[in-house]
């Protein structure tokens, strides 16, 4: 018998639930034990193999420490964003990328805003953006 794929939806949550983990810097085993799963089960939902049910979606939230509506926003179907400004789903694939979490970690530790200004012109200019 075939394996089905998982849900784009339960895929996306899980990416956003992986994103967020990481930006608080929580492993899974951590994230495992207070929610009373494994990390492995953990590794589950944040691949859309297993979905989160919604009180254990709740929880996480909590963990986390962000609304649940955190991790619907850019699910795949949603309206795009009008004009030139980025859908959350760019943003969303942006931030939960490695080098993506990586260049907006380094990005915020950044405190004079001038050499800030002057990387993103710098990378603007490399785009021809």
């Amino acid at each position: 018998m075939a394996k089905k794929p998982p849900n784009p939806i339960d895929v996306h949550v899980g990416s956003r639930v992986r994103a967020r983990r990481q930006v608080l810097s929580i492993s899974q085993e951590k994230l495992g034990n207070a929610l009373g799963v494994t990390f492995q089960q953990v590794q589950k939902y944040e691949k859309g193999t297993n979905r989160i049910s919604a009180s254990r979606l709740q929880h996480v939230s909590s963990i986390l420490q962000v609304p649940v509506a955190h991790f619907f926003e850019g699910t795949p179907g949603q309206l795009r964003a009008k004009g030139n400004a980025p859908s959350s789903a760019f943003v969303s694939n942006f931030i939960t990328s490695t080098e993506g979490l990586t260049l907006a970690k380094a990005f915020t530790q950044i405190k004079d805003a001038k050499v800030r200004h002057h990387i993103v012109k710098l990378v603007s200019e490399i785009t021809g953006g």
